[in-house]
């Protein structure tokens, strides 16, 4: 990959990743919250981003990185998201806990909590299943089809809650950040059924 290219793609990333906390950071609905509450709300806007590095480090688009490294990175912020979501959700909890409780029962009246916690249980049960991949022992084959569908549900829910909040984060930049996370994880889907496509044809012969 030309080096210019390489530029591009690190300062767009980093942008997508960037803008929206600085934005969220400079919004007038921060004034006179509580610590715990703007804790909450940051760490659910570092999470919406660190989706958008998960797809692209294991569909190889970041430039300059080794396949080790982006395998170690992958689970760096993966693990990261974990955290992320945990602070998230407890910082919610000791502000309002009565809205967490409806949320986790699902009887909240505003719909972005539903796909939160949808969202936030994929997010765990992602984080289980990556944990217990060696104990059990799961063919890659299994292995790929539960990974791919926890991190199809974590997109979507995790998309669907933040663009029908209208909280700190800034619009603009939040809906791009999105469109720009569904962009790559479709190119990932992509990239991966066509080299299944090959693989298999090219066993055929």
């Amino acid at each position: 990959m030309r080096p210019a290219r390489a530029v591009v793609i690190w300062a767009v990333v980093a942008l997508a990743v960037a803008v929206p906390v600085i934005a969220a950071a400079a919004s007038p609905l921060l004034a006179w919250r509580q610590p715990v509450y703007i804790a909450a709300g940051f760490a659910g806007v570092v999470s919406l981003s660190l989706l958008l590095l998960q797809p692209m480090l294991i569909g190889g688009y970041l430039p300059g990185l080794s396949p080790y490294r982006r395998r170690r990175l992958h689970l760096l912020v993966g693990g990261t998201l974990v955290v992320a979501v945990i602070v998230h959700v407890a910082g919610l909890w000791i502000t309002s806990p009565p809205d967490v409780v409806d949320a986790l029962l699902f009887r909240s009246p505003t719909p972005f909590s539903a796909w939160g916690v949808i969202a936030m249980w994929a997010v765990f049960a992602t984080a289980l299943l990556a944990t217990l991949r060696r104990p059990l022992r799961l063919r890659p084959r299994l292995w790929r089809i539960g990974h791919v569908s926890l991190a199809l549900v974590i997109v979507a829910g995790a998309i669907a809650h933040a663009l029908l909040i209208e909280g700190t984060m800034e619009t603009i930049s939040k809906t791009a950040l999105c469109i720009l996370i569904v962009a790559v994880v479709m190119k990932l889907l992509a990239d991966r059924r066509g080299r299944g496509l090959t693989s298999r044809s090219a066993s055929n012969r």
